[in-house]
């Protein structure tokens, strides 16, 4: 039998929780970096735990407000596999949220529909791509100023260029 012990741990979510293989069951693996990180090597790597939780309130915390980044506080059960390359499995039975991660602010793309066109804003790009809003190419214009010219020009029969 692997030793067990109980533990309390800090760390960040590294993608989003998901279902366990029961009702009311979850798994996250949580990372763990050292507290004295400058009193180790630089390329003292994190810990990874393999998390799990049979608590379903637990559970549907981490299934409905939990995302990749958020930083917890976490108690559990620590258990080692006998493979020593496998993750810790640590089993949850409480949990704090201590941080959120900001959420994804998209930058660099946007889709804006006229009517029933889409046109795909690209913060890299000067040329607008437009696209009714079933997928059909309608063509590129040259600037936003020149987007209701090329759907006038699609509308009426024209090429798209």
């Amino acid at each position: 039998m692997n030793p067990q012990t109980h533990l309390a741990i800090d760390g960040y979510v590294d993608a989003i929780p998901a279902p366990g293989t029961g009702w009311g069951t979850a798994t996250f693996d949580l990372i763990h970096s050292p507290a004295d990180a400058d009193q180790i090597p630089p390329d003292t790597a994190d810990t990874v735990f393999a998390c799990t939780t049979a608590d379903p309130r637990i559970a549907d915390a981490l299934l409905r407000e939990v995302q990749p980044g958020d930083l917890l506080h976490v108690t559990g059960i620590l258990v080692q596999p006998d493979d020593p390359t496998a993750p810790t499995q640590l089993t949850v039975d409480a949990l704090e949220v201590l941080a959120t991660a900001p959420l994804p602010v998209l930058h660099d793309m946007v889709l804006e529909r006229y009517g029933p066109y889409v046109v795909v804003f690209d913060a890299d790009r000067d040329h607008v791509p437009v696209f009714t809003q079933h997928g059909k190419w309608v063509g590129e214009a040259a600037s936003p100023d020149a987007i209701g010219a090329l759907i006038a020009r699609y509308k009426n029969g024209g090429a798209s260029r």
